[in-house]
């Protein structure tokens, strides 16, 4: 009987066995027909243009784990692309409010989700997002640029000196971040100059300086609000130091230290600054020939120009040079008239050029502008130079 028994139980194994796997391939089978039913009736409702039930269905189709995590965000990405936000926006909302995702895939949809709601336009809700993804060094980077990119739109200066701030004490070697930081302050000192809180933006201007002194923005700024002041000594103090920081701007400190020059009769002063400079773009050419020909001696003054002009041709040059020769040869009725011509046609040839280039991506204007309105780079734009430029 015992050994009957033992005969029986292999026999009994392999029956379990057999039983187990056709029930196994049934639960497939059974698997695989609610696919293709969900399979078909999500195609069919994107045939018969229903995409929000071909979403419902396709969400169903796909169990989420974390095996199909990709698949899903995939899927939400597709219809990000084809500008479908709403339907991105669902989709990657699904994923989150799972339980069944670990936390590097659930960080992961709300990256994806964030920038759906960026390009949605729903600020507060992707500055929610962002503000999450913080907290995760993975995406700390990503999460950083977009905050400061949704400040930047905004113009909550205040919220992007925080993060400037903060970011800093984590990574201080970071010398992209103590540029933004002098710029934000800079553009919150502006918003207080248009409600004429000059003391307030001054002492802004003075944090930027200390955070980044290297960028000539608010050296530029302190010396037109002291100008404006009549502080005469801290205006030329500031402006002074610009060629020191970064000599492709000295044609913008130029005109506001003629102007200071003029109010004090501090040509000399200004000439003994230009000298290390006074070739290194028009502006300061032009300042210095000025400064000569001011002292009364025009045919010098011709001489520099039209060596520098040699150098280094600008249509600036020549517009300068027409006006000494004018004062030269003012006798002259018809050279003076087509000189006179001449220099209206100038005029309206530098009218039309501009006067500004982004080094990043190209974009060039007339106006003076510190974030590039194409590629979103702070510092990035500046004087042209050559010919149509200094």
């Amino acid at each position: 009987m015992l050994e009957a028994l033992f005969l029986a139980l292999p026999v009994a194994v392999a029956y379990g066995w057999v039983m187990g796997r056709n029930s196994l391939r049934k639960a497939q089978r059974r698997q695989s027909s609610i696919l293709s039913k969900h399979y078909y009736r999500g195609l069919n409702f994107l045939l018969s243009d229903q995409p929000d039930k071909a979403v419902d269905t396709l969400m169903k189709m796909i169990s989420v784990n974390n095996d199909t995590v990709e698949t899903h965000i995939a899927m939400g990405n597709f219809f990000r692309h084809r500008g479908e936000l709403d339907r991105a926006i669902r989709v990657h909302q699904n994923l989150i409010s799972r339980d069944e995702i670990s936390n590097k895939q659930e960080a992961l949809a709300l990256l994806e989700l964030g920038t759906d709601y960026l390009l949605a336009g729903f600020l507060e809700r992707a500055e929610g997002v962002f503000l999450q993804l913080l907290e995760q060094t993975q995406h700390f980077d990503v999460a950083q640029q977009k905050l400061f990119n949704i400040y930047q739109v905004t113009k909550e200066w205040n919220k992007a000196i925080d993060l400037a701030s903060a970011s800093i004490q984590i990574t201080p070697n970071d010398k992209h971040l103590y540029v933004l930081l002098s710029h934000f302050y800079c553009e919150q000192a502006k918003a207080l100059l248009e409600e004429n809180k000059n003391d307030e933006a001054t002492s802004l201007l003075k944090k930027a300086i200390v955070i980044d002194g290297s960028q000539v923005r608010a050296w530029l700024d302190l010396g037109k609000l002291a100008l404006e002041s009549e502080n005469y000594k801290e205006a030329f103090s500031y402006l002074s130091e610009i060629p020191k920081r970064d000599v492709d701007w000295l044609s913008e400190a130029i005109p506001l230290l003629e102007e200071w020059a003029g109010k004090t009769d501090g040509w000399e002063q200004l000439d003994k600054l230009l000298e290390p400079y006074w070739q290194k773009c028009a502006s300061s050419y032009i300042a210095k020939v000025n400064i000569i020909a001011r002292s009364g001696d025009n045919e010098h003054a011709v001489d520099i120009l039209i060596a520098q002009l040699q150098k280094h041709p600008t249509m600036r040059g020549f517009k300068t040079l027409l006006q000494l020769y004018q004062q030269n040869f003012s006798d002259a009725e018809k050279t003076q008239e087509s000189l006179g011509h001449l220099q209206s046609l100038l005029d309206k040839q530098i009218g039309q050029r501009p006067k500004y280039r982004c080094s990043s991506c190209g974009f060039s204007g007339r106006q003076l502008r510190w974030l590039c309105p194409s590629c979103k780079t702070w510092s990035s734009i500046k004087p042209i130079k050559g010919l149509d430029g200094e």
